[in-house]
C-alpha cells in the first residue's frame, strides 16, 4: 500500500465513521477503485477505525472523565450511562464472535454494499417522515437512555455488521423509533462506538496481524492519525447539525450513491 492511499483511507474512514453514511462501505468501495484487495486491506479498512474511536473520546473528554470518577461514588447518571453502554455492546459483541466469518467470506463486496446503502437510504427517509408526524415530543438527553432503549439500540447495531448499513445509521434510527431525539441518539450512537469499534479493533488486529504487516506499519499510523483528525472535526460538526435539522439528506445520498455502484458494477 502506498502511504498516499493509506492517507485516502484515513481520510473517507474519518469522514464517514459517525456520520449514517457506512464508513466500512466507503472503505471497502474506496479501496476497491485503489486497486487494494485481499485480507491486508480489509484488516487495514477495520483497524484505522481506533483513529475515529480516539477522536471521540477526546471529544468527550469532560463528560467521560465525570462519568468515570461517578462510578467511584455510585452516582446515579454515571452507573446509569455504563449500563447502557454495556446492554448496547453485548448484542453486537456477540453476533459478531458467531457471524464474523461469514459476513467477511459473503457480504465484503461492492453489490452487497451497494443494496444495504439503497436498503438504509430508504429506511431513513421512511423513518424521517414517520418522525414529522409524531406528536409526542422527542427525549433529550443521555438520562433517558434506560435500559430497555440501550439494549433495544444493541439490537439495532447487530444490523451494521453488513458493510453498506452503517452502525451509525443503525443506532440512530433505532434510538429515534426508541422515542429518543435524533441528536441524543446520534450522542449515544458515538459513545456506544467506543467499545464496539474499539474491541473490533483490537480483535481485528490481532486476527489479522500477519496481513497488516504487509501493509506496512508507516501505513497504519498514517490511517489512524488521518482518521482521527478528520473524525474529531465530523462528530462536533455532525452533532450540530443533527440539533436544526434531520437525517433526510443523508438517505437521499445513500440512495445515490448506491445507484451509482450498481451502475458501474453493470458496466463492468
Amino acid at each position: 500500500m502506498h502511504p498516499l492511499f493509506a492517507a485516502i483511507l484515513g481520510i473517507v474512514e474519518g469522514i464517514t465513521e459517525y456520520l449514517p453514511v457506512s464508513s466500512t462501505g466507503h472503505l471497502i468501495l474506496a479501496s476497491r477503485l485503489l486497486g487494494l484487495k485481499g485480507d491486508g486491506a480489509d484488516a487495514f479498512d477495520v483497524v484505522i477505525q481506533l483513529g475515529a474511536i480516539l477522536a471521540v473520546v477526546v471529544h468527550y473528554r469532560r463528560l467521560l472523565w465525570e462519568r468515570t470518577t461517578g462510578l467511584m461514588t455510585m452516582k446515579k447518571e454515571s452507573t446509569s450511562l455504563l449500563v447502557a453502554l454495556l446492554l448496547g455492546f453485548v448484542p453486537t459483541a456477540v453476533a459478531g464472535l458467531l457471524l464474523r466469518k461469514k459476513i467477511k467470506a459473503l457480504l465484503f463486496g461492492s453489490a452487497p454494499v451497494a443494496i444495504a446503502l439503497i436498503a438504509g437510504g430508504i429506511l431513513m427517509i421512511v423513518v424521517e417522515l414517520a418522525l414529522a408526524r409524531r406528536k409526542t415530543k422527542p427525549l433529550d438527553g443521555l438520562a433517558h437512555v434506560t435500559p430497555t432503549r440501550a439494549f433495544l439500540i444493541g439490537i439495532g447495531q447487530c444490523f451494521s455488521m453488513w458493510p453498506g448499513s452503517s452502525r451509525s445509521m443503525c443506532t440512530i434510527v433505532t434510538g429515534q423509533l426508541a422515542g429518543l431525539s435524533t441528536a441524543t441518539a446520534a450522542e449515544f450512537s458515538f459513545l456506544l462506538g467506543v467499545p464496539t469499534l474499539g474491541a473490533a479493533t483490537v480483535y481485528e488486529a490481532y486476527k489479522s496481524r500477519e496481513a497488516l504487516a504487509a501493509i506496512g506499519t508507516l501505513n497504519v499510523v498514517i490511517g489512524l492519525v488521518v482518521s482521527f483528525v478528520v473524525a474529531w472535526a465530523v462528530v462536533a460538526g455532525f452533532l450540530a447539525y443533527l440539533k436544526k435539522r434531520g437525517l433526510m439528506p443523508f438517505g437521499v445520498y445513500r440512495i445515490l450513491l448506491g445507484a451509482i455502484v450498481f451502475v458501474v458494477l453493470v458496466r463492468g
